[in-house]
């Protein structure tokens, strides 16, 4: 089971592999800033949009950040991506 998780936004996916983890967080992050934007919440998009993850979930992250750089011959466990979201937003 790979999950992923979106620390700008407080989101996580789930999936069977690293590809399928991958298209459901991409399809998860659309509909989320859709709607924030232009559905039903879009009054609410400033607090939606700002929302961020708890400081926890960042700490874990960094530190799995520094282990990875101090222990790069190890497998890595976790697989950290930063990737644009493209959004066209309907007109």
């Amino acid at each position: 089971m790979w999950v992923a998780v979106c620390l700008d936004f407080d989101l996580a996916a789930q999936g069977d592999s690293l590809d399928d983890v991958r298209r459901r967080m991409d399809a998860m992050l659309t509909e989320y800033v859709e709607d924030a934007l232009t559905g039903e919440d879009r009054d609410h998009a400033e607090t939606l949009l700002n929302r961020r993850a708890p400081w926890r979930y960042w700490l874990r992250f960094y530190w799995f950040s520094i282990v990875d750089r101090l222990r790069r011959r190890a497998p890595r466990s976790h697989l950290p991506f930063h990737e644009t979201l493209p959004l066209t937003l309907a007109r």
